[in-house]
């Protein structure tokens, strides 16, 4: 994976957008100290480069009936090509799975799953996770709070 060379600039670009994706381009332009259309043409250039892959909402899962987040390490029977793809085919279908992680270390995956509450956990872990073919084994860790949060490291 190659990186993009930037530009003070750029990143100037990317760190307001960070703080504030929904900016237009004349309030990012100046917060930069660019006139629009340079800006403009830098953003559509980022984009294009892959460097900004989109824009999303930042939604607060504890007020959408989701305020417990769980991390599952997972180690799979053998770590062969067909048992990695079959974990993963079944790991995107769970809306509870909010990331997957494939792992170095004596895991395979980490997962941080978000749930109402600790018997929805205990659901989804025996009728769906358990029974994904080629689990060995499951660990649970239950965090305290979180003490940073981010999308991307800091542009």
């Amino acid at each position: 994976m190659e990186s993009t060379n930037l530009d003070e600039i750029d990143r100037a670009i990317l760190r307001e957008l960070q703080s504030n994706g929904r900016l237009t381009v004349q309030e990012l332009s100046e917060r930069v100290g660019l006139s629009p259309s340079p800006c403009a043409r830098r953003l559509r250039m980022l984009e294009a480069a892959g460097v900004i892959r989109g824009y999303a909402a930042t939604l607060d899962e504890a007020k959408l009936g989701f305020p417990v987040s769980i991390f599952v390490s997972v180690k799979l029977d053998k770590q062969v090509d067909d048992a990695l793809v079959n974990f993963e085919s079944r790991v995107r279908g769970y809306p509870e799975v909010v990331d997957c992680w494939l792992m170095t270390g004596p895991r395979d995956y980490l997962l941080r799953i978000a749930v109402s509450d600790l018997a929805e956990f205990e659901k989804f872990l025996t009728s769906s996770l358990t029974r994904i073919e080629g689990v060995a084994s499951i660990e649970s860790s239950i965090p305290l709070r979180r003490v940073k949060a981010g999308s991307a490291r800091r542009a």
